[in-house]
C-alpha cells in the first residue's frame, strides 16, 4: 500500500500502462444514493494521457463484519487504505475497469484488509530498522 494515501502510482496494467491515482472523496452513499455503503471517488490518469474516475463502494455490512473480526472500528483512513489496496489490484488485473462504479464484494474487501494488514506489517518492521 502506497505511503500516500491521496496520490499514488498503480500499475502496470495487463498492456504496460501505469496510472497516476488521485483520491477525491470519502462520503456515506446513503446521502447520494441511498446506498449502504461508503464511496470513495478516485481520479486516474494513465502514463498515454487516458482519463477516469472510478468510485469504489465498500458496502457497510461488509465493513461492519471485518471491523468485528479484526476488533478495530471503521474510520476513514482504514476504509481508503482498503478502497486504495482494492484499486491497485483493479489497475493490475484489470477486472472492473470497465465500470465508474464498482461495489467491493465481502470477499474481495477480506483481501483488501489483508493487504492493509500486511502493509502496516511492513512499515513497522521499517520503522524498527531506522
Amino acid at each position: 500500500m502506497p505511503d500516500n494515501l491521496r496520490h499514488f502510482e498503480a500499475g502496470p496494467d495487463p498492456f504496460g500502462r501505469k496510472w497516476s491515482v488521485k483520491f477525491r472523496w470519502l462520503q456515506t452513499a446513503i446521502s447520494i444514493r441511498h446506498a449502504d455503503a461508503v464511496d470513495l471517488k478516485f481520479a486516474l490518469v494513465c502514463d498515454d494521457g487516458t482519463e477516469e474516475e472510478k468510485v469504489i463502494a465498500l458496502p457497510h455490512p461488509a465493513l461492519l463484519s471485518l471491523a468485528a473480526e479484526q476488533k478495530g472500528e471503521i474510520t476513514d483512513p482504514w476504509c481508503m487504505r482498503l478502497a486504495g489496496v482494492h484499486l491497485k489490484r483493479m489497475i493490475e488485473t484489470f477486472e472492473d475497469m470497465e465500470k465508474t462504479l464498482v461495489t467491493v464484494s465481502p470477499g474481495d474487501l477480506a483481501a483488501a484488509a489483508r493487504g492493509v494488514a500486511r502493509a502496516g506489517s511492513l512499515a513497522t518492521a521499517r520503522a524498527g530498522n531506522k
